[in-house]
């Protein structure tokens, strides 16, 4: 399964889950609750009516009013079960690809760390280096610069510049050519900067799922 089928198959599962709760929601209501475009939302549904897994009813009119059928609630139910793997697989990924990155950090004799980002990922490369003789200095993200996350204050990237450290670690998949290009912009030596690539993660997890 590659990620875009990932994609679908996770889109798919909040739509269901959210219908399986209320099942008196618009497709605007939807749209809304998931952060998910309103025409892809309707093709979504379009999607789970044709296979089965979603019926609607027309009454009242001009409301539709979407339920589940038994088929829906056990794609639901597998749908759960392969995302709960893929979060798995993603976090021992991680802290392989972590671990590793810190070993060789450690072997250049470098202990000063900023980590640049700040998600979920970012808690597992935390772990990662607590394993290891390094010193997480800082934790840098615009978006949530201000914030208490992992007992520091996140800077923004700016400050970064400021700031005595050995190297910086983009610890975000979602958001890391956005981070290295900010990093860069702000004068930070791209000979500083590290990144665990994010596409190796998912693509051995894709791998895995096949």
């Amino acid at each position: 399964m590659n990620t875009r089928d990932e994609k679908v198959d996770h889109n798919s599962l909040l739509l269901l889950d959210e219908i399986s709760r209320n099942k008196d929601l618009t497709q605007r209501d939807l749209s809304s609750s998931l952060g998910v475009a309103l025409g892809l939302v309707n093709s979504y549904i379009k999607t789970l009516i044709s296979k089965g897994y979603v019926t609607v009813s027309g009454i009242p009119r001009k409301r539709c009013t979407y339920y589940l059928t038994p088929s829906g609630f056990s794609e639901k139910a597998r749908l759960s079960y392969r995302h709960l793997q893929n979060l798995t697989n993603l976090y021992r990924a991680a802290r392989a690809d972590f671990s590793a990155l810190f070993k060789n950090i450690e072997a250049t004799h470098s202990r000063r760390v900023v980590f640049c980002g700040a998600d979920e990922i970012t808690e597992i490369a935390y772990l990662s280096l607590k394993e290891t003789g390094l010193e997480l200095v800082a934790i840098a993200d615009e978006k949530r610069s201000g914030e208490d996350f992992l007992g520091h204050r996140v800077a923004s990237i700016g400050e970064l510049v400021v700031m005595d450290f050995d190297l910086v670690v983009i610890t975000s998949f979602q958001d890391g050519e956005r981070l290295k290009k900010a990093l860069v912009e702000a004068g930070i030596d791209e000979k500083k900067i590290a990144d665990v690539n994010a596409t190796g993660w998912l693509g051995r997890i894709s791998a895995r799922g096949a």
